[in-house]
């Protein structure tokens, strides 16, 4: 590909290089969008009639991307250090408008339920697919990710001055050369919504910024829910009920939190401070502890720690068959951790996982009894205080989770994931369980 994108005032890329029948499937798809009713509206025979419209474009998509996402990526990260995952799926929109959907498009979705919204983020997961299965853009992209993000880099002098954080989410406080990241939601359950992945993202990175932070280490706070109200409860996964509202979206929470702070807690955060010749990242080991359960979300957490502490009484489990979503990357890990049959069973069939069997001790490090919590957590992080300590976490996740393998896992993940997102059992499910948070 040569030349710079062009946009025409109608909003359609005239660039030479996009297919002439790619561009005319995409304008077959927004004629149709604008001359038919509200999704939900929609009779069997229209939605019919788009769909196959749809899928002619996307056809003509992927096949585009197979054969020119590289060079796309280069254009559009030209002149930068790198696009975050917004950023890029934003400027792809603007400069290629019938690859990648526009900034507008996304706009008309935005405020709708999930089951009334169009479903644009297919083709974003579409591009994202391609640009992370290309050998040069996606560990670009990967590394991009790893950097800090402008909020935290913002909040850094006060953090390091202070030692607190506190938002809507998460506290974070650094207390003796460990910093402590509690989370907050304490009226849903600390179940993940995109401000949640937010506040977590930060508070991560200001914990790998700190130069007096040695170790790091992720509890839920006590809940006001009244179901576990005064308990602590580590996390109920995704938030349903923003899911079913159509506040869960592709860049900002699904693939965000892989890409953002899950990925930091593995390889540690990106930067280009004087004298890092020797390590392009700053990495230090990360404690979990569990009160009650780690559901979903919770769970996925739990495999990339350094050591997992659970009280007697929680459970673990992730309910992806119920909910019908992609469980993140747990598909990738959690096999390394209990072998292939007790990952079907976990993620397949929703089997829980309780502390007090046998088969926990595949994913928990340590389970004590629930008043013991507090000083094993003390004793755990005097153990991860060793020089050696960060050396030796840097080469297992080396040996046990190649970026390259990663990379790969996360292209199709890309995709599948956007389409469970519009999956018609999904919505209703997410209709169903849109009153509590699992």
């Amino acid at each position: 590909m040569t030349g710079s994108a062009a946009v025409t005032e109608a909003g359609r890329d005239v660039d030479l290089d996009v297919w002439p029948s790619l561009r005319e499937a995409a304008a077959r798809v927004d004629d149709l969008v604008a001359a038919l009713p509200a999704p939900g509206a929609r009779s069997a025979a229209q939605r019919a009639e788009l769909g196959t419209a749809r899928d002619a474009a996307r056809t003509l998509r992927v096949r585009y991307l197979d054969a020119h996402a590289e060079m796309l990526y280069e254009r559009l990260t030209a002149g930068t250090q790198g696009l975050r995952l917004e950023e890029l799926v934003e400027a792809a929109g603007a400069g290629y408008p019938s690859v990648v959907p526009t900034a507008a498009q996304l706009e008309s979705d935005r405020g709708r339920r999930q089951a009334d919204k169009e479903g644009h983020e297919i083709d974003q997961g579409i591009f994202l697919s391609a640009v992370l299965r290309s050998p040069s853009a996606g560990p670009h992209l990967l590394d991009t990710m790893l950097r800090p993000t402008p909020r935290a880099l913002e909040l850094l002098p006060e953090f390091t001055r202070t030692g607190v954080l506190r938002t809507r989410s998460v506290l974070l406080e650094r207390r003796d050369g460990a910093a402590y990241l509690t989370l907050c939601r304490d009226d849903c359950l600390n179940a993940e919504d995109e401000a949640q992945v937010d506040d977590m993202e930060t508070a991560v990175d200001l914990a790998l910024l700190d130069p007096r932070v040695e170790v790091g280490v992720v509890r839920g706070g006590e809940m006001s829910h009244p179901r576990y109200r005064g308990r602590r409860v580590f996390s109920a996964g995704i938030n349903l009920k923003c899911l079913e509202a159509g506040d869960i979206t592709l860049t900002g929470f699904l693939l965000r939190r892989e890409l953002g702070y899950i990925h930091k807690l593995v390889r540690g955060v990106l930067t280009d401070r004087p004298g890092s010749w020797h390590s392009r990242t700053v990495e230090k080991p990360w404690i979990a502890a569990v009160d009650t359960f780690a559901i979903g979300g919770g769970a996925q957490l739990l495999l990339v720690f350094d050591h997992v502490l659970a009280a007697a009484d929680a459970y673990v489990s992730l309910p992806a068959a119920r909910e019908g979503i992609v469980p993140g990357a747990a598909n990738f890990r959690l096999g390394r951790h209990t072998g292939p049959r007790i990952s079907r069973q976990v993620i397949l069939h929703g089997r829980r996982i309780h502390a007090a069997e046998p088969d926990a001790r595949l994913v928990l490090d340590e389970v004590v009894e629930p008043g013991a919590m507090d000083a094993a957590i003390a004793a755990a992080v005097e153990r991860l205080r060793s020089p050696a300590v960060v050396a030796n976490r840097r080469m297992l996740n080396t040996a046990e989770e190649s970026q390259d393998e990663f990379r790969r896992y996360m292209s199709e993940f890309a995709l599948q994931q956007a389409l469970r997102l519009y999956g018609e059992d999904v919505i209703a499910k997410a209709g169903r369980f849109a009153g509590r948070s699992g």
